[in-house]
């Protein structure tokens, strides 16, 4: 994994005039991809197929994502391809098919037959060997040649994904062909194999993982250096997007980006299409940047609460450092065979107690957990696995119980990335009715919170790697009180004499 070193191979693709291994690579400083990651995740895949029961003579069989226009119109949307076609195959092309073949582990590409008039309006045709130079699979055949393909390899089953994301909940569908109903197939093992090969990331992902953290990081710094009160919350998405397709070739954002003022900072998933984002920042409030971009499909997701002045005063110092202490005993308590949960009532019962030091809670803390009193703060989990999808697949093996707010519920594995996102806000919908129940309102400080309604909340959100011993850090942004003021009056970060705890790597 490295930068690309011959600028003449044009994005990655090797020529004849310049041969070599192929590479997603968007020129400049940005990284140039190994296909051969691909090579290791599909080998993953077909082990985990083994181990589950994949029977010899076997094909394991995907369909990628496909081209889709806007509702009734010819306008093509913005392609991203499907993340486990991506994982397994690492293709930028829509409207494509995959075939593994579980005893040997080669691999087939089905491309679309375009028609001449793409040349025209699309650029020139790539031939199928081009594909399989490209991509580095072991061959290529056109879509209409499936089931042709099939017919001559007489498969003894054919493995379709199919099955529930356990984070979205949506289901899967399975690749199809005219004629498959003459195959035996199975929908019970390619799903699993998958999402349990997508848990752990090898070291060629956990480079283009680290690169998208690079950027995304440094675009945070951007806006904080850049933000002023009377801009408006859209202005801070749109540096953070040119900043990261700029400097970073990330033209994909990782998800709607949640740019949130005051009040507007508890909505968690504020952004929308109803909010997009639209508010004027005023120089008192608190600003919640909850924003990341992907390279080659794989994500980033950061977040970073900060006053909109550059200041702080004692209110928003002692919620914002409440959070900070969570982050920084959650990250220090991370290892191998951690339980998820776990480290999920570290944080919030950690706020909590600021909550309490501060007078917003009374009582003890045993009274306060046991009414649950915690979860009206932190209404969400502490965090989620990341890759080729922000909310990464694989949280809830089956069988495991569901834990309502958790979006990942299960021991910590060496290779794991994950984010470690505390938060404590102060939201209407929740606390009104808290405030009214007779258990939970002996423990909550009325005058307290309802003063701290239009308050919002602030978020601290970063991008961790599971290691043997512990975890590494990739997210590089300002953290500490001492870090966010000096960056916003102008310092360079990393500052000279940080108070973070935590060791920095990824710069």
């Amino acid at each position: 994994m490295y930068h690309m070193e011959n600028p003449m191979m044009v994005a990655g693709w090797p020529t004849a005039s310049v041969p070599g291994p192929s590479h997603y690579w968007q020129g400049g400083n940005t990284l140039a991809v190994p296909r051969s990651l691909h090579k290791e995740t599909r080998n993953k895949v077909i082990k985990n197929m083994k181990q589950l029961g994949a029977v010899l003579g076997s094909v394991a069989f995907l369909a990628g994502g496909v081209s889709r226009c806007r509702d009734d119109t010819d306008h093509e949307e913005l392609f991203r391809q499907e993340s486990n076609f991506h994982y397994v195959f690492g293709v930028a092309e829509p409207d494509c098919f995959g075939a593994l073949m579980v005893d040997s582990g080669e691999s087939i590409l089905f491309v679309p037959r375009l028609p001449s008039e793409y040349a025209v309006w699309m650029g020139s045709i790539a031939s199928l060997e081009d594909f399989k130079v490209k991509y580095e699979v072991d061959k290529v055949m056109y879509t209409d040649q499936i089931k042709d393909f099939f017919t001559s390899c007489s498969p003894t089953k054919i493995y379709l994904y199919n099955g529930v994301n356990s984070d979205s909940k949506s289901v899967g569908k399975p690749a199809h062909f005219d004629g498959i109903e003459a195959f035996p197939c199975d929908l019970e093992i390619l799903h699993p194999a998958l999402f349990e090969a997508r848990v752990t990331k090898t070291s060629a992902e956990l480079e283009v993982l680290k690169f998208a953290n690079r950027v995304s990081s440094k675009a945070h710094i951007t806006v904080m250096q850049k933000v002023k009160p009377d801009m408006m919350e859209y202005q801070m998405e749109a540096d953070f997007l040119h900043y990261c397709y700029f400097n970073g070739g990330m033209r994909h954002a990782s998800y709607t980006a949640i740019c949130g003022c005051g009040a507007n900072a508890a909505v968690l998933h504020y952004g929308h299409a109803g909010a997009p984002n639209n508010r004027k920042l005023m120089a008192d409030e608190m600003i919640l940047n909850d924003m990341g971009n992907e390279y080659y499909c794989y994500a980033s997701d950061i977040t970073c609460s900060f006053p909109a002045c550059g200041k702080f005063d004692e209110v928003k110092k002692g919620i914002y450092e409440g959070v900070l202490d969570a982050t920084v005993r959650v990250m220090k308590s991370m290892k191998p065979g951690v339980e998820w949960r776990d480290m999920h009532d570290l944080a919030e019962n950690t706020i909590a107690e600021h909550l309490l030091k501060h007078g917003y809670l009374k009582g003890s803390m045993e009274e306060i957990i046991a009414a649950k009193i915690p979860g009206l703060f932190m209404p969400h989990g502490l965090g989620h696995l990341m890759g080729i999808d922000t909310h990464d697949v694989g949280g809830y093996p089956k069988g495991v119980e569901r834990f309502k707010s958790l979006r990942m519920n299960r021991q910590l594995l060496e290779g794991m990335v994950l984010t470690v996102e505390p938060g404590c806000y102060f939201i209407p919908a929740l606390l009104d009715p808290a405030l009214k129940d007779e258990t939970k309102k002996k423990l909550l400080c009325e005058e307290k919170l309802l003063s701290m309604f239009n308050f919002g909340g602030c978020r601290i959100e970063d991008n961790v790697i599971v290691t043997k011993d512990g975890i590494e850090l990739m997210t590089n942004v300002p953290r500490t009180v001492k870090e966010i003021e000096a960056v916003m009056a102008g310092s360079d970060f990393p500052i000279a004499d940080s108070d973070y705890p935590i060791p920095r790597k990824n710069l």
